[in-house]
C-alpha cells in the first residue's frame, strides 16, 4: 500500500469512528475532509480567541447548569440483556486518488474495529437518576481509568463532582451509533462487533415514594 493510499486509509478509520468519544471528548460528525489550515490562519484564529471576554461568558452562562441542546433521555432498562452491534462504516461520498480518479467509491464499506484498537469501556447513564448514580459508585466502572462515563441526562459539573472523575456526554449520534435504548449501558469490544449489555437498576424506596 503507497504512503498516500495509507494516509487516506486511516482518515476512513477516523471518519468511521467519528461518533464514538475517544480521547476524552466527544466527536461525531462525519464530512468531507479538508487540508489543515495555514500557519497564520491559525495565528488569527489564535488571536480573536484571546480577544474573547471568556469569564464574562463563563459568568453569564454558569458551567453547572450547561446542558447540550441534542441529549436524547432514555428510559431505564426494565430487565437485563445483551446485543451485538455491527459497527460497520459505508462512505457518504466518493475519495478522489488525487489523479482525477476515485481511490474509494461511495458505498465502500469497511470496519474500522480491523485498523484500530478499541479498548474503552463506555458507561451510559441517566445522570437525574440518584439510583442510577448509586448504582455507579458500587460499581467497579467508576474507579476503572478505561471505563468512560457519559450522560443522556444530567449536569457534567455536578455529576463529575460527586463522582470524582471526568463526565462526558452521550449524544443522538452516540445513541444511534450503538443502537442503545435504554439506560445504564455498557459498550464493550467484542472482536469485530461491539456488544451493549442494559442493566436493570432497581428503584429505591425514595423514589417510588
Amino acid at each position: 500500500m503507497s504512503m498516500k493510499r495509507l494516509k487516506i486509509s486511516l482518515v476512513l478509520v477516523f471518519c468511521a469512528l467519528s461518533a464514538w468519544p475517544v480521547q476524552a471528548k466527544v466527536i461525531g460528525t462525519f464530512g468531507k475532509v479538508y487540508s489543515i489550515a495555514e500557519p497564520d490562519a491559525l495565528a488569527e484564529i489564535e488571536q480573536r480567541a484571546r480577544s474573547i471576554n471568556w469569564q464574562s461568558i463563563l459568568d453569564k452562562e454558569k458551567p453547572e447548569d450547561f446542558r447540550p441542546s441534542n441529549l436524547v433521555a432514555l428510559p431505564r432498562a426494565s430487565h437485563d440483556r445483551s446485543f451485538l452491534v455491527d459497527v460497520t462504516y459505508t462512505l457518504e461520498f466518493d475519495v478522489p486518488d488525487g489523479r482525477g480518479g476515485v481511490l474509494y467509491p461511495r458505498g465502500y464499506s469497511f470496519n474500522p474495529l480491523d485498523y484500530v484498537p478499541f479498548n474503552q469501556t463506555l458507561v451510559i447513564l441517566d445522570g437525574d437518576d440518584p439510583d442510577q448514580l448509586a448504582w455507579l459508585q458500587h460499581s467497579s466502572f467508576l474507579n476503572d481509568s478505561n471505563a468512560m462515563i457519559l450522560l443522556t441526562r444530567g449536569a457534567f459539573s455536578t455529576v463529575g463532582e460527586r463522582l470524582g472523575r471526568a463526565i462526558f456526554y452521550a449524544d443522538r449520534r452516540i445513541l444511534e451509533r450503538f443502537n442503545l435504548a435504554a439506560v445504564p449501558s455498557i459498550v464493550t469490544r467484542r472482536g469485530r462487533l461491539m456488544e451493549v449489555k442494559e442493566i436493570e437498576v432497581p428503584i429505591s424506596r425514595s423514589a417510588a415514594q
